[in-house]
């Protein structure tokens, strides 16, 4: 759900988008008359939003949804749908290129098709929309209303001229790309993810404001798609978020593909060009001007909190998004919210969690805390960064209460084999045990991977027990086991090798 700014516009419109339109935005679409009173009014049918619907459904209540524009959110609609359908089709392209010199294949010659690229995009996105379509909310139960709604009283939201009184009510509208004020900005076309995957012509020149997780795998798809791409980044490093050497070996990746890095850049100027346009960027008082075709922001994300009637409501509320305590109810206690409006770890996986907290939170009296949530999450660049539990900064904070183990993927066989090297395996445990704090994973399919070490902190499973689980060889997940060997051989202190020497003398 967008509540300002206009709504995202699907281009072309085409089968595959009529077919998305036809499920998550249905012509024609009758609202449901309300009923007196509802257990539960969910505003925002993003991930959040609809997975809370679905469960609160599901044990009988009575459940309103609510959505001023397209059901599935920025996940299914402008977000990790498309994005890795995109990533997955420059990958292809790349191994395509890349195979000669690597494994002895087929030289490749010639140019790919990239309206084929976002034409399959779109398919699989309209594929995929079912699972997320007014008629399947319907079908449950759910009473689903099209149109903006905004609280008119602590206890009711008001949509397309309906009034739906609520017991409890949760929050779900997500958040945008954040717009920056750079001048000239607002006179210039630019694309942000919620219209890069209009394209259907590849841009000769595609400069990227933004070196977090979207600018990166973005910058990186592109470029392997076969655009030249500059990055400008205004720290001084890509994902500042993220281990400073899983970092360092995504840097690298990028300029392997070819992308330019402006780093420690910071944009504050955009004007039109005959080619386009062109971006001034500045480092140390000095500019520079970069021309191009087409423009991306990718600089944050903004939680959608506007003409939401919040005060009315009396929720509080700062830049950052809905105020919400350990439980995620906010100073309303009769309403809850949930995902990127409420929420820093701003990932679909999060909202989906955190739904399914706050249903019992809400209806039940349930005391389920955000806090005892093990959240992973994952930067989908080529080699991947996964990561989950205490972050570095964490753990430099805590000092030698923190031993880590690292495992480079050099020393694992599997990715010796494939030609992927370039990663690690890092974790985090606490100073004399095997309990694992965190960890970073640096691979081809580090997302994957980081599941295995996931389910240990979540089940509190130390790193003893995985080095005591038996993985097939050979895979990559293997580095897990030689990341439990090299702690274990390190707990052989020189008094435990004389100790150990001493027994071996008398023992025949």
């Amino acid at each position: 759900m967008t509540t300002s700014g206009p709504p995202i516009e699907l281009d072309p419109m085409d089968d595959a988008n009529s077919r998305l339109l036809a499920a998550v935005r249905p012509a024609g679409w009758i609202n449901p008359a309300p009923r007196p009173r509802y257990h539960l009014v969910v505003v925002g049918a993003g991930t959040g939003g609809l997975v809370t619907a679905a469960i609160a459904a599901g044990l009988g209540a009575r459940v309103a949804l609510v959505e001023r524009h397209l059901m599935g959110g920025d996940c299914l609609n402008v977000g990790c749908v498309p994005s890795k359908a995109m990533l997955r089709a420059a990958r292809g392209w790349h191994a395509a290129r890349t195979a000669a010199e690597r494994f002895g294949g087929p030289a490749v010659a010639g140019d790919g098709d990239f309206a084929a690229v976002m034409s399959r995009m779109r398919r699989l996105r309209a594929d995929l929309s079912a699972a997320d379509s007014a008629a399947r909310y319907r079908d449950m139960g759910v009473d689903v209303f099209l149109g903006e709604g905004a609280f008119v009283a602590r206890d009711a939201v008001e949509v397309a001229g309906a009034r739906l009184r609520f017991r409890r009510a949760v929050i779900a509208t997500g958040a945008r790309a954040a717009v920056p004020a750079i001048h000239g900005l607002d006179g210039v076309p630019f694309l942000t993810n919620e219209t890069v995957f209009n394209l259907t012509e590849r841009p000769a020149h595609l400069i990227v404001l933004g070196g977090g997780p979207i600018g990166c795998e973005l910058a990186q798809a592109f470029a392997r798609l076969g655009t030249r791409v500059t990055l400008v980044q205004r720290d001084d490093r890509l994902l500042p978020h993220d281990d400073l050497e899983a970092a360092a070996l995504v840097h690298s990746a990028l300029l392997r593909d070819g992308v330019t890095l402006h780093l420690g850049h910071e944009a504050t100027a955009v004007e039109r060009s005959e080619a386009g346009l062109v971006v001034t960027v500045r480092r140390d008082g000095t500019d520079r001007r970069i021309e191009g075709d087409r423009l991306l922001v990718a600089l944050g994300r903004t939680p959608n909190i506007e003409r939401l009637g919040l005060d009315t409501a009396c929720i509080a509320s700062t830049r950052d998004g809905v105020t919400v305590n350990d439980r995620l109810q906010t100073s309303n206690h009769a309403v809850f919210a949930v995902g990127d409006v409420a929420c820093r770890a701003r990932f679909t996986h999060m909202a989906d969690f955190e739904a399914r907290l706050v249903v019992p939170n809400a209806l039940f009296y349930g005391r389920s805390k955000v806090s005892s949530l093990i959240v992973p999450w994952a930067t989908y660049t080529d080699p991947e960064v996964a990561h989950v539990g205490l972050d570095a900064e964490a753990v430099g904070r805590l000092g030698d209460r923190v031993q880590t183990v690292t495992l480079p993927l050099a020393e694992v066989d599997r990715a010796v084999l494939d030609g992927a090297t370039d990663g690690f395996v890092r974790i985090h445990l606490a100073q004399g045990s095997d309990r694992i704090l965190g960890a970073t994973v640096v691979a081809e399919h580090a997302g994957e991977l980081l599941g295995e070490l996931a389910l240990a902190m979540t089940a509190g499973a130390g790193l003893s027990t995985i080095g005591k689980t038996i993985h097939p060889y050979p895979t990559q997940a293997e580095a897990f086991r030689k990341a439990a060997d090299r702690w274990r051989r390190g707990k052989l202190t020189p008094l435990v090798r004389r100790i150990l020497a001493l027994w071996f003398r008398f023992v025949n």
